[in-house]
């Protein structure tokens, strides 16, 4: 076999001392002066870092339930965040939103307020990082300006970098998208009309409940639902509903049944069908009576029965992963 020849630095190539590695083109020279190409080199842990798959990138912020729940289920809807350290001057507030015109990552209005997209395709698997990195370039922007999507850097920080801990998050669902325009604006441009109008077409019906954590009832032609996004471990939060389903109490009333579950951003989403007759205002006393059921469930750490079994099958079977 012939052997390998030893690898030379490139000529001129910058020796990287302090650690920091810039990113540069797959196949451009690594900066580090190895006389590899970028990819071979520095690039595939850098790769490595942007593609690895974070399985909950809300986990630490306040309310990440109803960040999931903005995330995957809910049309329209905006919450203020605090950031660590105050405001940057110029920047009157920044405010998270579903979703943006033409789908914009985010937006620096003329004003100088952020708007920030949640529901946008991302480059990475860290969501987390991908948000605030767009969150540091709106801050930055021009305003009157959106923020175009890139691809984030394999380091950087991630939102639970830049919010404020102790701030909580108050999400307000809106039945429309009349939130991009201020009402400053006399009049939006006819790109941004168009969008609102085919946004507000294709938008569910759908309200939080106001007695429980992240609860979300929406209204579809043939049935309601409430989706109900819960903070506890998955095999945990299973076995519980799995006892409540076998001992018949896992609806939420005449007519209303447990169907099934998602799978969002590591955390679980039980689903009920409603009938199309039962509002949000009539799901609140069974969802919090449901809440306590539930509570009760959580804490029982016997084992399952043969119906509890069946039943836990049930509900795994009919649960799909969203993220």
């Amino acid at each position: 076999m012939a052997k390998k020849r030893p690898q030379k630095k490139a000529a001129g190539a910058p020796q990287v001392t302090n650690g920091e590695v810039p990113v540069v083109g797959a196949r451009e020279p690594c900066p580090c002066g190895s006389g590899r190409r970028y990819k071979a080199c520095h690039g595939r842990a850098a790769a490595h870092a942007v593609t690895e798959l974070v399985q909950r990138p809300f986990e630490g912020l306040a309310g990440e339930c109803d960040w999931v729940a903005l995330r995957e289920l809910v049309p329209a809807a905006t919450a203020p965040l605090r950031l660590k350290g105050g405001l940057p001057e110029g920047v009157p507030s920044v405010t998270l939103a579903t979703v943006l015109p033409m789908a914009w990552p985010a937006l620096r209005r003329d004003d100088g307020s952020v708007l920030l997209a949640l529901q946008n395709d991302t480059s990475s698997g860290d969501l987390s990082r991908d948000l605030a990195d767009t969150l540091q370039r709106a801050l930055e922007a021009e305003p009157g300006t959106p923020v175009a999507a890139r691809r984030v850097p394999a380091e950087g920080p991630r939102l639970q970098d830049l919010l404020d801990a102790e701030a909580g998050f108050e999400p307000v669902v809106h039945t429309g998208f009349e939130f991009w325009v201020p009402e400053s604006a006399d009049d939006a441009s006819p790109e941004v009309a168009a969008s609102l109008e085919r946004a507000n077409a294709a938008a569910i019906p759908t309200v939080k409940l106001p007695g429980v954590d992240a609860a979300y009832w929406c209204e579809t032609p043939d049935k309601n639902h409430l989706r109900w996004v819960m903070p506890h471990p998955e095999e945990q939060l299973l076995d519980a509903l799995a006892r409540l389903h076998a001992a018949g109490t896992s609806s939420l009333g005449e007519g209303t049944r447990l169907v099934g579950s998602f799978r969002a951003h590591g955390l679980v989403v039980p689903v009920w069908d409603l009938p199309s007759s039962m509002s949000a205002e009539d799901c609140e006393k069974p969802a919090a009576e449901f809440a306590e059921r539930l509570a009760g469930a959580l804490a029982s750490d016997a084992p399952l029965t043969a119906d509890e079994r069946r039943a836990r099958g049930g509900l795994t079977n009919r649960q799909v992963t969203l993220s």
